[in-house]
């Protein structure tokens, strides 16, 4: 509201006035956007409440159910289940930063399947 009227009107404490006037207002408070942090998945019968996206460039996707609370041992018994039985040994991994993709377990379980693991750089998950 204050970008809109600042254009057209200017008092001394202008921005503060318009506050005071939209928080008194009933219908400004009925539109008003709330500001909160998106809730999550809802949680399935197993509880799982996140998904892990494997992308295959070759064979597609994979969206695996798993819990937020999952260790990188979790990861790894998943991803030989789901992953590496269906598809074979991937040579190259381009991973998030995740804690469980950048803890030692993980470079290590890696190393033992011949994958070279490249992390990506944050918002540019192709690289």
């Amino acid at each position: 509201m204050y970008r809109d009227l600042r254009e057209v009107y200017w008092w001394s404490s202008m921005k503060k006035g318009i506050a005071e006037i939209v928080v008194k207002c009933p219908n400004c408070q009925q539109v008003k956007v709330e500001h909160q942090r998106p809730g999550g998945l809802p949680r399935s019968r197993r509880q799982h409440d996140s998904i892990w996206v494997i992308v295959d460039t070759m064979t597609n996707s994979d969206f695996l159910p798993v819990k937020t609370t999952h260790s990188a041992e979790d990861y790894a018994r998943l991803y030989i289940q789901e992953v590496v039985r269906l598809h074979g040994e991937p040579v190259l991994i381009i991973s998030d930063r995740g804690a469980q993709f950048t803890a030692q377990f993980w470079k290590s379980f890696q190393k033992s399947l011949g994958s070279k693991v490249n992390l990506s750089t944050a918002f540019h998950p192709q690289t």
